[in-house]
Formats: structure tokens, sequence, C-alpha cells
């Protein structure tokens, strides 16, 4: 006899964050202070002994006991000091811009290259009678696969993620939402339906696809963001396995 209930698949696809969170006040500290004790106990460097070595050539030079015997293997050498290295070194530093840490995507939900230093979530528009509601990418289970493979199949079903590669995290599921029809939809053999979550990260986007609609059916959420989007009942299943997210 077959199950009254829906079995349904979904994939938690989180894109992990591309730079560093910025340190709050007492993580700078902190950071601040193990430099500082490393530098104090740490042991001279092959630089800094060389610029010890250098000064003790030049203070030779000026007091007239230096010999120019010890530097005979060195006579076709171009001589540069330390602190010459240091200057460009320096000179280098002045040059380098670094990269923006806020992206112009920041603002477009439907961007896989906003908000770099949080982790995103996606979610896919879905049509529920005359509601377009936002979820996990999900699909039927089918007699034969797993749900992994099911919850694969749901994530490689989406056009607009046809070039994503994922991997997820283990066979079991990390959570379950259940729900039935409404009474006058149900019958003996149809209640309602339980959608089975999995895990995975994203490792590879791949290329954006070519005809990409100006009204995005995807989006990239923070943990945050997700009140805006999702219904609190669905909200309340997904926020439990996103410890740490």
């Amino acid at each position: 006899m077959s199950s009254p209930w829906t079995l349904m698949a979904a994939v938690c696809l989180q894109r992990l964050p591309v730079i560093s969170a910025e340190s709050n006040p007492i993580e700078q500290q902190f950071r601040d202070m193990m430099i500082q004790m490393e530098l104090e106990k740490s042991m001279l460097s092959d630089h800094e002994l060389r610029l010890l070595d250098d000064a003790e050539r030049m203070r030779r030079m000026q007091a007239g006991e230096y010999d120019s015997d010890e530097e005979e293997d060195r006579r076709d050498q171009e001589i540069v000091l330390a602190q010459d290295l240091e200057d460009s070194w320096e000179q280098k530093l002045k040059n380098f811009q670094p990269a923006a840490r806020v992206s112009d995507s920041d603002g477009d939900p439907g961007s896989l290259q906003r908000r770099l230093s949080d982790s995103l979530l996606l979610l896919v528009a879905r049509p529920v009678g005359r509601e377009k509601l936002w979820m996990l990418p999900q699909t039927e289970w089918q007699r034969g696969e797993t749900l992994r493979q099911t919850a694969e199949r749901a994530l490689g079903s989406l056009p607009a993620a046809s070039g994503f590669k994922a991997t997820f995290l283990g066979n079991t599921p990390c959570g379950v939402y259940k729900y039935k029809l409404p009474r006058a939809a149900r019958t003996e053999s149809s209640v309602g339906t339980k959608v089975f979550f999995f895990k995975a990260v994203l490792s590879d986007a791949g290329a954006p696809p070519a005809t990409e609609s100006p009204e995005s059916s995807l989006l990239w959420v923070t943990k945050s963001e997700l009140q805006r989007y999702v219904k609190p009942a669905y909200l309340m299943k997904v926020e439990r396995f996103l410890l740490g997210f």
C-alpha cells in the first residue's frame, strides 16, 4: 500500500564566504596582542640578520677597518643592501590597491557575487496556487532513487543553476518539513507532503546562463534575510539546521 504522503527532497545550498569578515574591536585587540607577542618572542629572520650584517659592514668601512679582500667573491656581483630591498618593497606596498570589500552587486539578491563576507543560501521561486513562494530547491521523489539523489536532481533541474557544482554533506536528511493539504483537497491516497532537506556547499558556480530573465528565478540570501522571503512555518523548520550559518 502506497503512503498517503507525497515525499519530496530539497537541497539547502550554501555559498561559503569569499572573504573574511571584518574583525570586531575585541578581535582586533586580540590580533594585535598576538602579533606583538609573536614579535617579542620570535628569532631574527634572515632579512633582519642581513640588515645587521650590512650595518656592521658600513660601520667598519667608516672606521677604516674594512678589508676589501673579504668581498673578493662578490666583485662581479651587484651589491644590494637589505635597506634598498626594504625601500623597494615599501614602494610596491604604496602602489598596491586592495580590492573593494563591498561588491557592486550587494543590493541585488539575485547575484551570487553579493555579500562576499557572508554565507548565502539559495532560494528559488515556486508557484503555489496564485502565489509565488520562495523556498529551497525541491522536487518529488521517484521510486527507485534515494532521497539524496532526489535532492541532487532538484538542484540539477534548475535552468538558472545548470552550471552549479555542489558537494553534498552526507546521505542523511538534516531536517524535515511536513504540511497537510486543505481538508477539501485531501483524499485517502493524498493527505499532505513531507519535504526532506539535505545540506550542500557550492563548489563551482560555472558560467552564468546565456539567456537570463530580468526577473531572476533564484535568490542568494543571508540567514537574516530569509524572513523577508520565506513563510514563517517553513522558516522555523529551516532555521533548525542552519546553526553556525
